[in-house]
């Protein structure tokens, strides 16, 4: 079903397909010679005389005329391979797919001391040739095709740079009406986004900046399973699995300074500002501002309503920390409430204690307590805030020790904390 071009896709044994979804099996071609026909500019012009409204059934599939290429059967065996090839190592590039290894960026700069920006540049470049390439080749595969069907008269090969579906791709990957200007900073923003998105996780133990591929993916792993897979890591992860994500630092492991470190461990220490900048201005925002507001809810979007990440969230976002839904343990909520969300409360009454002071200091300029009373009163709604949430969320919560079951899914244990969590539209059936 699909209003734009009929797209096929090859994929490998143990997967399987229904009736929304159907597969071709083929016995007189290879698979890669029917991608390549299948792909190719002839078969959305076949089916639109067969299939003339938005559906595609398997009948209309069945009807195309297949016309064999002896000639230059290699060639278009061997350009289908790479092309499939490159949109292999394209998905993979990114943390959604199964096969996920490392992020490419940051080891796409062959530069002895790379900064961020060198990589980015670096990664982009390499980009682009690999657009280019399958851009070739399949214009490439339509020639061949073209002409063994004799149509060359009513069509050529060429191909849009917009029908090229790589992700790294701009021009596919983005709304048509963007300027290329636009879409390249719009990449550039994202390839930040995914860099952020890659170090949580490194913060958290799923990934490593040593080894590749997950790492703590089992229900409730800990630091030391994380040792024995990673050793002597470059970056170590947290080690309760909860970071504060706050206003400002108040905790030895608050998320912009894990993140600094983050840059430090892969990008070394000698460029780190230059770098933060360089990621500020690609985000268009300073990092902890992101982290505090866009963060959460780039990563379920990213996730699609599945986060593996989890907000625990005051009703007003004036207390936030994360935890890795494979690291829960039963005690990860009490965790969250007696070594954060306590100790925040404690921090919060200490600075109001010391701003109060400063409103009746003969010291104090009349600047000074005009500034502290501004903070004092935004402290009080907070500690009220935060009062009401641990009486009537996180106490009671922590107090139910509850367990989960991976395989139950985010759909089904999510809910199970109800208020705690940052609340997600539509995770649940009744939404």
């Amino acid at each position: 079903m699909s209003s734009s071009l009929p797209a096929f896709r090859s994929f490998d044994e143990g997967f399987i397909f229904e009736s929304t979804g159907p597969c071709i099996f083929t016995h007189s071609f290879s698979n890669n010679q029917l991608a390549a026909l299948l792909n190719s500019k002839l078969t959305p012009e076949f089916l639109r005389l067969v299939a003339p409204t938005l559906d595609f059934q398997s009948g209309h599939v069945g009807t195309l005329p297949v016309i064999p290429v002896a000639e230059n059967s290699q060639v278009l065996e061997l350009n289908a391979a790479t092309c499939i090839a490159k949109t292999r190592d394209d998905w993979d590039a990114y943390e959604r797919s199964w096969d996920f290894q490392a992020l490419p960026i940051l080891a796409a700069s062959s530069d002895v001391t790379p900064t961020l920006e060198s990589m980015y540049a670096a990664w982009t470049s390499r980009n682009r040739d690999t657009v280019a390439d399958v851009k070739r080749l399949e214009e490439e595969n339509n020639r061949l095709l073209i002409d063994a069907y004799g149509l060359s008269v009513e069509m050529g090969p060429d191909v849009p740079i917009e029908q090229i579906t790589l992700t790294v791709n701009p021009a596919y990957r983005y709304d048509v009406r963007l300027t290329e200007d636009e879409r390249w900073t719009r990449f550039r923003q994202d390839t930040m986004r995914e860099l952020v998105s890659y170090a949580v996780g490194c913060m958290l133990g799923r990934y490593s900046l040593d080894t590749p591929g997950l790492i703590l993916a089992s229900q409730g792993g800990t630091l030391a399973e994380y040792l024995a897979r990673v050793p002597a890591p470059t970056f170590v992860p947290d080690e309760d699995n909860v970071m504060p994500i706050l206003a400002e630092e108040w905790f030895p492991d608050d998320i912009v300074g894990r993140f600094r470190e983050f840059l430090k461990a892969s990008l070394g220490e000698q460029h780190l500002q230059e770098n933060l900048r360089f990621l500020e201005d690609s985000l268009g925002k300073d990092i902890r501002t992101f982290f505090v507001r866009d963060f959460y809810k780039d990563h379920v979007q990213r996730y699609k309503k599945r986060p593996i990440y989890w907000m625990f969230s005051s009703p007003k976002g004036s207390f936030n920390a994360l935890i890795y839904m494979h690291r829960y343990r039963p005690d990860t909520v009490s965790v969250v409430l007696n070594k954060y969300l306590r100790e925040f409360q404690a921090k919060l009454t200490a600075r109001l204690a010391t701003l109060s002071a400063t409103e009746v200091s003969e010291a104090a300029s009349t600047k000074e307590k005009t500034a502290a009373r501004k903070e004092a009163d935004q402290i009080r709604k907070m500690l009220t805030e935060l009062s009401d949430y641990e009486h009537d969320v996180l106490y009671p919560l922590a107090a139910q020790q509850i367990t989960i079951d991976l395989d139950d899914g985010v759909k089904a244990n999510y809910p199970k904390f109800g208020a705690a969590l940052k609340k997600i539209p539509g995770l649940t059936a009744d939404e």
